[in-house]
């Protein structure tokens, strides 16, 4: 058997090729489109016999905003002193994982790509490769989906926690009855909630993916072989 590489481009207009292709581009937009975000969110605080005042909030991957520090040491807000107060909540592991299955999926699917386009032959005179890549496959569906769910998750805390709501429960001050803190400009959130589409995106891209892999494994080919009529040729009729 030929184990050499031998460039074929002829995989890539078919499914099982094409549909790796476009796997390696989703993963790149999933986890690129959250791996670098950071934003900042503008906290009006209204005093009733002072000054208003102005607070940043500052917040980026991979949102520990439990030690994203809101408020400094030794500050005075409204004529009240205020401690170092940091945000609530952590969505680390949720986005770090997200992050992690979209490099997997992206380095095997360039790994794929290479031995579709370089060694087919070898792929496809051998069981262990298209059951390997079947068994693989079906893996990484199951796993975008709770990275995806876990990101979502994820991601609406974030937003719960630099709300205006979210900001007045974190801030003791702004629980006074004279004293209002509202969120008066906020960060766009928008490539963050591309991620969570496209994390989903590749989940159903993998599992359409999972169905053609399947059909290169001898699982499908024995099933069809097992079929009654399968085998046999229609004999013409005698004239």
């Amino acid at each position: 058997m030929m184990t050499g590489f031998r460039l074929n481009l002829s995989p890539l207009k078919e499914p099982l090729g094409f549909i790796k292709l476009v796997e390696w581009l989703t993963a790149i937009f999933a986890f690129g489109s959250c791996g670098g975000y950071s934003g900042r969110n503008i906290i009006s605080i209204f005093c009733d016999n002072s000054k208003n005042e102005t607070l940043n909030a500052n917040f980026h991957y991979p949102f520990r905003l439990s030690q994203v520090p809101l408020i400094g040491e030794n500050t005075t807000i409204c004529n009240h002193s205020v401690s170092t107060t940091h945000l609530m909540g952590d969505s680390a592991s949720s986005v770090e994982f997200f992050v992690g299955i979209g490099i997997v999926c992206f380095l095997y699917s360039m790994v794929a790509l290479l031995v579709y386009l370089g060694y087919m032959h070898v792929y496809k005179d051998s069981d262990f490769g298209p059951i390997f890549d079947f068994v693989i496959t079906a893996i990484l569906v199951f796993l975008w989906l709770v990275c995806s769910s876990a990101w979502a998750k994820g991601l609406q805390n974030v937003k719960d926690a630099t709300d205006t709501e979210g900001i007045s429960a974190t801030l003791a001050l702004c629980k006074g009855s004279n004293i209002t803190c509202e969120v008066t400009e906020f960060a766009s959130m928008r490539t963050l909630n591309v991620s969570v589409v496209f994390g989903y995106l590749n989940m159903l891209v993998w599992a359409g993916n999972a169905w053609f892999v399947y059909k290169e494994t001898r699982w499908h080919s024995q099933k069809l072989a097992s079929q009654p009529g399968s085998g046999r040729q229609q004999v013409p009729a005698p004239i």
